[in-house]
């Protein structure tokens, strides 16, 4: 059990950008619009967040700014998807090169640059019980705030009437005009906050993972952020499972070159992107059978107030 602890505590760690990510994307499909820019995001709020951090000194500043900056681009993607009625897969992959490019550029002169960031806080009592303490209560900030958002968002998305509404104007947005509500302010208020906490996930690795800066740091994580979501099946409570499965995967991967086992490093690095091709693989083939996943109705299709009839 000592073996595992480590790992498991390290899974969580891992995972937490990632599960940033999946909960931004799932407010953002749930409301029928499609992002793909994640990986873009996370680029920009990780680099976003340490220039802040570096200058102020305070990471809490950074988490502010990345999360401004996330919900600036996701505007754009907005802007093309709801309003121009643009490919949203187009745009999505629009937002993740300029994303990588962008960060790349800027963050230059950052690399190599290191900051406090945010250390880890055990919470006093439950970080004592045995297993169970050391992996979920002896971490930083963010992660115990993405406890509680997980919570949160199954709460808002499942309980309340902004959650109804959020869910009908992702199956069917002719429903929720004639209901009396926007369905394009909708689609865009989501899609913005789902962008800024995709950005918060990128902030976490450059203030709380690595605290520096570096580039291409998130190396993928949007993209598996991105299957995760279907792998929940758009369910922020199963989005929990997933980022920590694979944030356990990469974190094995670690734990393995560390032991300086003679397994080639690269394939033991490709181990993360090979459960995400897997995962996908299982899921197509599901829904190929005829086993229903839950995606929104519209997710993906443009929608016009004045087209409606």
């Amino acid at each position: 059990m000592d073996f595992f602890v480590p790992i498991l505590a390290a899974a969580v760690r891992s995972g937490t950008p990632i599960l940033y990510a999946s909960l931004g994307e799932i407010l953002t499909e749930r409301s029928g619009v499609q992002n793909l820019g994640l990986e873009g995001l996370m680029l920009m709020g990780a680099f976003s967040g340490f220039t802040v951090t570096y200058s102020t000194g305070n990471p809490w500043f950074g988490v502010v700014t990345a999360f401004i900056v996330g919900i600036a681009i996701s505007l754009v993607h907005a802007f093309l998807s709801v309003s121009v009625g643009a490919n949203q897969i187009v745009s999505g992959l629009a937002v993740t090169m300029f994303g990588t490019g962008a960060s790349s550029l800027l963050g230059r002169k950052m690399i190599g640059l290191t900051i406090p960031g945010f250390s880890k806080v055990p919470i006093p009592f439950l970080s004592r019980i045995p297993v169970f303490g050391p992996v979920f209560f002896e971490h930083d900030p963010l992660v115990y705030i993405s406890y509680g958002l997980v919570f949160f968002l199954v709460w808002f998305i499942f309980y309340t009437r902004p959650g109804l509404n959020l869910r009908a104007v992702g199956e069917s947005p002719v429903v929720v005009d004639a209901m009396g509500l926007s369905a394009v302010k909708l689609r865009y208020f989501y899609t913005m906050i789902g962008g800024g906490l995709a950005s918060v996930g990128g902030a976490y690795m450059s203030l709380a993972y690595t605290k520096m800066w570096g580039e291409g740091m998130t190396a993928g994580r949007g993209w598996i952020a991105i299957a995760i979501v279907i792998f929940a099946v758009w369910h922020p409570a199963r989005a929990v499972l997933g980022a920590y499965l694979f944030g356990g995967v990469g974190a094995m991967q670690l734990r393995i070159q560390a032991a300086g086992t003679s397994f080639p490093a690269p394939v033991l690095m490709m181990m993360p992107y090979i459960f995400t091709i897997l995962v996908l693989l299982v899921i197509s083939i599901k829904k190929g059978r005829g086993i229903l996943i839950d995606s929104p109705g519209s997710l993906g299709i443009p929608y016009s107030r004045e087209e409606r009839g």
